[in-house]
């Protein structure tokens, strides 16, 4: 579904990303893995069109992204639930919502969309007239991953998505994330909670100082010594 090669992501003059490739086959989970300032979430961010790279190609369900706007990426079904959320917080619940639903493929799902969304997440439906702003953190998190749901995605990408919150709420996330992938959906997770998202993932990308220095499937990047010793303290 999704095959990068070779991504150079700059900030000026800085270098984030050094040759970055990956791919995530329709129905997979993959996790990207790594410390802060590693490059995952610039990597997220190229791919959906919020950062413009380098050097490098972004291909999706066989077309080449990389001339694309953010706005066209998500129309043909690559949707980013951004570390922190960027919610709109002088917005409600629903018209944050209604929002991810802005493009012309999803708009005319909404009311579909919408109940999909609430059986997700009750607690949304009983907030859809709150101030997003005045969302608990995890309140926020479900509205945000609500959001990118809208838009009817084919290929979902979560960004740090355990970022903030109690260790039942993040255990709340990840059942949700699971459920969706049972659902069908594919999901790309950037996640620092290395143990849980292997858990959750089917393979992973370890990345450090902007390169990927490992690669494979969840069990045996688990068992890994190096892994387990950078990451895990073990």
């Amino acid at each position: 579904m999704l095959e990068v090669r070779g991504l150079e992501v700059f900030y000026g003059d800085v270098q984030a990303v050094f040759e970055v490739s990956l791919d995530v086959a329709e129905g997979e989970i993959v996790t990207l893995l790594g410390s802060n300032g590693a490059g995952k979430t610039t990597t997220l961010r190229a791919i959906a069109g919020l950062r413009r790279p380098r050097a490098g190609s972004v291909v999706f369900e066989g077309r080449s992204l990389l001339a694309m706007p953010g706005s066209d990426r998500a129309r043909l079904g690559v949707a980013l639930v951004p570390e922190g959320r960027e919610l709109w917080p002088q917005l409600t619940v629903l018209e944050n919502l209604q929002l991810g639903a802005y493009n012309g493929r999803a708009r005319s799902h909404v009311v579909d969309s919408l109940l999909r969304v609430f059986d997700l997440f009750p607690r949304l439906e009983e907030r859809r007239r709150q101030l997003a702003g005045s969302l608990s953190g995890g309140e926020q998190q479900m509205c945000a991953i609500g959001r990118a749901l809208m838009s009817r995605p084919r290929l979902l990408m979560l960004d740090e998505p355990s970022l903030g919150l109690s260790p039942l709420l993040v255990q709340q996330v990840f059942a949700t994330i699971r459920a969706l992938h049972e659902a069908g959906m594919t999901v790309l997770l950037v996640e620092q909670n290395l143990e849980v998202a292997l858990e959750l993932a089917d393979r992973g990308y370890v990345i450090e100082t902007g390169r990927v220095t490992l690669q494979g499937p969840s069990p045996e990047l688990l068992a890994n010594a190096d892994v387990r010793r950078s990451y895990l303290g073990v």
